[in-house]
């Protein structure tokens, strides 16, 4: 295995430019977060696919923001796992915390990749440490990549 990154987005909701995610996620995992062995994929879902999800594995009712499966063996092993986001809860948190949901939805992949680097968000100590490595990363992805490019542009038709 190498680095291996899957998109798949089932959703309407924000037209999502699949490419500049792609270069975002894969400069998170190889510059940021120093991989070279992963094997993830990302799901962009809206709002009900997620409920389902969030029902289906954690008994949770509704939808939430970000879902994250690790399939690593363990600590040593290299990165691999499902990351879930929800655009509809981008679109949502975005307008509640004043940002754009472009960069709500890289904060969800941020979140996901750092459970799956082993962060834990359960303990208010932990969560407070996740929360600042969150914004720390944001913060070097923003600088890299205007996150506003995110939204792939919806051709005009006369």
């Amino acid at each position: 295995m190498s680095g291996e990154l899957r998109l798949i987005s089932r959703q309407r909701s924000g037209p999502v430019d699949l490419r500049g995610l792609r270069a975002m996620i894969l400069y998170l995992l190889r510059d940021l977060l120093d991989l070279t062995d992963f094997d993830l994929t990302v799901h962009i879902l809206n709002a009900l696919h997620m409920a389902r999800l969030n029902q289906l594995h954690l008994r949770h009712d509704g939808p939430t923001d970000v879902i994250t499966f690790d399939y690593s063996d363990g600590p040593a092993a290299p990165l691999t796992g499902e990351i879930f986001v929800c655009a509809d809860e981008a679109f949502l948190h975005a307008r509640r915390f004043r940002t754009t949901w472009q960069a709500e939805l890289a904060r969800y992949v941020i979140h996901g990749a750092l459970h799956l680097r082993g962060h834990d968000d359960r303990q208010p100590l932990s969560r407070r440490r996740m929360k600042r490595e969150e914004g720390r990363l944001l913060k070097q992805l923003d600088r890299r990549f205007d996150l506003s490019k995110l939204e792939r542009k919806r051709k005009i038709t006369a």
